[in-house]
């Protein structure tokens, strides 16, 4: 592992600034008329949200207050359909095959979409010729949290003890390909240290193989984590955002604790199968772009830890894009590869 490595991926990251990631205005354009007619129709029967994460999850919880505001918007159900496997491939490859009509939208996420290209050899869909892109919702940091048990208070006493220990440190992850995975494999990098991974069927047990001392620590969403914090059993060190997050603002972000120009976020945005009507891709553009406006929806995000971060089709296309190309830096600097 080559010394300039962290610094290199710093400069990366710099490169793909959140600036670029800045709102794009759409243009309108004249529909034709059958698209016209589309629109007018559309929807009239249930739609079907598939995410590829298990119910309780950060994920899900992001899919219900989108999917309860866009049924509202609509005037028909949105229906969550869970379909846990892969960090989200076989529910993407499913996805992918499926009549862009309008009728299956798929939770577009950081490692189904931007990681799992680079992690896995092959996968059921092409993330960027096989999706029709809508719009990102939020982004939102995860925290590193240790055991309390562990001899460590800060990100440079972590990083400390691991050097010492080697391989002994142990992080646990919702499972291979998991954002608590590959942010962790995000630190191990910059840090050069090694932590070994230990990988479970879910966020829940992981968190409670941690808090039970099994596990030496995770990097957990802020939501799953914070009771865990309040009552003791996780002690936190700092945020994976470049800033502080609001939801915790007295623990920082790792880059000022102790790792400079480390950040890693997860994002959660909306897409359907290649082809997808432009009228209908309009429409539910705008009823997001609509729906992340309100208060309560803020307010429920907030909660979880995360910011809106709303990017319209292009944007949202170009963005994916971006991290694509920022995260298979990561992975072929880590060997972090899944069967």
């Amino acid at each position: 592992m080559r010394a300039t490595g962290g610094h290199r991926l710093s400069t990366v990251f710099q490169h793909i600034s959140r600036a670029g990631v800045l709102a794009l205005v759409l243009v309108s354009m004249p529909c034709t008329a059958t698209g016209a007619v589309a629109a007018d129709a559309y929807p009239s029967k249930p739609i079907r949200f598939v995410l590829g994460y298990a119910p309780g999850g950060a994920s899900d919880v992001v899919s219900r207050i989108v999917g309860t505001r866009l049924s509202e918007a609509l005037g028909q159900p949105v229906v969550i359909d869970n379909r846990p496997a892969a960090a989200g491939s076989a529910a993407a490859g499913m996805v992918a095959r499926t009549p862009a009509d309008g009728y299956t939208l798929m939770l577009a996420a950081t490692s189904t979409l931007a990681v799992n290209p680079s992690m896995y050899k092959s996968l059921p869909y092409d993330s960027l010729k096989d999706f029709t892109y809508l719009a990102n919702f939020v982004s939102m940091p995860n925290l590193l949290v240790v055991n309390p048990n562990l001899p460590v208070k800060s990100v440079p006493e972590l990083i400390a003890l691991a050097k010492v220990e080697g391989g002994k440190l142990t992080f646990a992850s919702a499972g291979v390909g998991s954002s608590n995975q590959f942010t962790a494999e995000l630190f191990n990098y910059m840090a050069k240290i090694k932590m070994t991974h230990i990988p479970y069927k879910g966020g829940g047990p992981a968190m409670v193989d941690v808090a039970g001392g099994q596990v030496s620590l995770i990097f957990a969403t802020i939501v799953s984590a914070i009771p865990l914090v309040k009552s003791g059993r996780l002690r936190p060190l700092g945020v994976t955002s470049a800033q502080r997050s609001p939801s915790m603002p007295e623990v920082p972000a790792i880059a000022e604790a102790g790792l400079p120009g480390y950040e890693s976020t997860i994002w959660y945005g909306m897409v359907m199968p290649a082809g997808a009507p432009r009228a209908i891709v309009a429409r539910l553009s705008s009823e997001v772009e609509k729906l992340l406006t309100m208060q309560d929806v803020k307010d429920r995000f907030q909660t979880l830890g995360a910011d809106i971060m709303y990017l319209p089709p292009e944007r949202f296309e170009q963005y994916v894009r971006a991290e694509i190309k920022k995260w298979s830096v990561v992975v072929r600097e880590t060997g972090m590869r899944a069967e």
